[in-house]
Parts: structure tokens; sequence; C-alpha cells
């Protein structure tokens, strides 16, 4: 079936492209064989409708032309069905294979790959790559492995609500959520997604793996202005604890947590099994120590200490 329609569109497109004057459907339904093995004109329409709209939604230009005697004909002219020249050097042509290759693990893979096939198919350069021997052992990948990801990739891309069920780290129930999405951004290996939330009436930002059940689309606009990339990226990267205004004060399990050790700015050694560390204290921090469970004790501030406490409860009672 799958074969079948790709010829039958194929020769459609053929048809289109190669006429120099508009095509009737009676004309179309000659020249085309699966077109003459319809059923009857009510099957041969719907068909042609269907192959229509497929074509368009691959980039055909299929202008609609009435003549004088009232009969509607279709034609794609060559000229605006032309691509420009690419022109890439080898440094852009390598800047795209290495965009290629982060998508692997998501949905856009098959994407990637052909939009790839088709530029080197176009005269886009494959060898002199600049940064060949750079990233032969560690190779740029961004996992994919949440199901609300695509559904809000594509939401994001036209502009949809949506409403999605969504469990803060402190509640042991998820609550519905209103979202207008904005953007989605990997940071520090998770996947957040940027947005205005409609019921808190303000911006908020949403670890995908909190998500539960499934994305639903809403019709209707955006309520809110979109900012632009670089402020989306800005709310991310706060949200996600990476804007620290304060120090906090913690005890260590020796021996334990490289990551928070990595961070710290100082760290004096105890003689009990524990160290001291004083690390960066943002939003997110709270949830971030939670991770480590026993192996690590909030001494201060007072604030922090609670809210990882909150959290460890809410954890207890799920």
């Amino acid at each position: 079936m799958a074969i079948a329609k790709a010829e039958r569109l194929m020769n459609l497109a053929l048809c289109l492209l190669g006429t120099r004057r508009p095509l009737s459907k009676r004309e179309l339904r000659g020249s085309i064989e699966a077109y003459l093995e319809a059923g009857n004109d009510e099957s041969f329409n719907r068909m042609f409708e269907r192959d229509k709209d497929d074509l368009r939604e691959l980039g055909l230009v299929i202008e609609t032309v009435e003549n004088l005697e009232g009969e509607i004909g279709y034609l794609a002219r060559r000229d605006s069905n032309r691509l420009p020249p690419v022109s890439l050097d080898a440094e852009e042509a390598a800047a795209l294979g290495l965009a290629a290759k982060v998508w692997q693990q998501a949905r856009l893979a098959g994407a990637a790959s052909g939009a790839l096939q088709k530029l080197r198919a176009g005269g886009m350069p494959e060898a002199g790559d600049p940064y060949e021997g750079q990233h032969s052992a560690i190779e740029p990948r961004i996992p994919v492995h949440e199901a609300a990801f695509e559904p809000l990739m594509l939401a994001c891309r036209d502009r949809r609500p949506v409403v999605f069920d969504y469990r803060k780290s402190t509640a042991a129930r998820p609550e519905t959520r209103q979202v207008e999405p904005w953007a989605l951004e990997c940071w520090r290996g998770h996947w957040y997604l940027a947005g205005y939330d409609r019921d808190r009436g303000a911006e908020r930002v949403f670890r995908l793996s909190r998500i539960t059940g499934k994305v639903r689309s809403r019709a209707g606009r955006y309520t809110a202005e979109v900012p632009d990339v670089v402020t989306v990226r800005e709310t991310v990267a706060s949200w996600a604890g990476e804007s620290a205004d304060r120090s906090a004060l913690i005890r260590l399990r020796a021996g334990a947590g490289y990551p928070l050790r990595a961070k710290a700015t100082a760290v004096r050694e105890g003689g009990d099994g524990w160290d001291e560390l004083e690390i960066p204290y943002g939003h997110g921090l709270d949830a971030w120590l939670v991770e480590f469970g026993p192996d690590v004790v909030v001494v201060g501030p007072a604030d922090l200490r609670a809210d990882v406490v909150d959290r460890l409860r809410a954890v207890a009672k799920a």
C-alpha cells in the first residue's frame, strides 16, 4: 500500500511539473494508471484531493487555475518549485553533521538524516571535517526518553496550548496544568519545558520526567507574549538551579556526592566520616540535594533545610 501510494504521488508530481498548461482532473485521471483503476468518480475525487494535499505538505507548490470555460486545472511551475543552490563551507558542513548526530535518540533522527542526505546530494562537502578526531571518543547526544517530548515539541512548533498532569517533587499526586508552551531545553541531561501557566498567570518551567499521562492539545491562541530564545534559556537555567545568589552549608558523607564536591566553593574535611561543603544556593538546589538521600545533611540556611525536609516527607508518603 505504501509503495503504491508513493508511486501514485510521484506520477502526479511528474504530470504537474511536466505540463505547460493547467491539467484538469479529467486529464489527470486519464494519465495516471492508479486513478484509472478508481472505482467511481467519488473514489477518484477523494484520492486526488488527498494526494494533492500530501504533495503540498511535502513542499510542492501546486497552482489552481480556472480557464475561460470555467474548468479548474492544476500545474506545478518549475520556477516555483526550484530551490536556490546550497553553498556550505567545510566548517558549516561539519556543524550540520554534528547537529544531526545530536538527535540520534530522538524522533527527529529520521528527518535530520534525510535532510543531511539531501544537502550532500546538492554538493555539501563530506570530507575535510575540521573537527575530525576531536569528537570520535565523545560524541554529543541528547537523550530523549520522555513520552511527553514529541507532543510538546510539536505544540511549541505550532504554538498550540496544552494540558498535562504534572507531579511536583514536593507533591504526592500530580496536578493538571494548562500551559502555553514556549520552548524545550535540555539542561544538565534533563529536558525542561518553559511556558506560560494559565492557572497561575505566570511563566513556569516543567521537568518532562515529572509529566504523567498524555499531553493533550487545546484549541485557541496564546494569551501571553512569547519571549525570545535567550530569555527562555535563562529562565530554564534559573529554574534548574544554575543561578545562585547565596551560599549553603551542607554535610556530605565522605566518598559520596562527587557532583556536589565539584560545585563546592569550599570543602572542610571532618574526622567523623563527614565533610562540610559550601555550595552555591539557587532555585532548585533543594530538589538536587534530595537526590543524594542520606548522604547529605543541610546545615543552613534554614529555608533550604526546611525545603529539603518537606521534599523528603513527600517522597516518604508517596
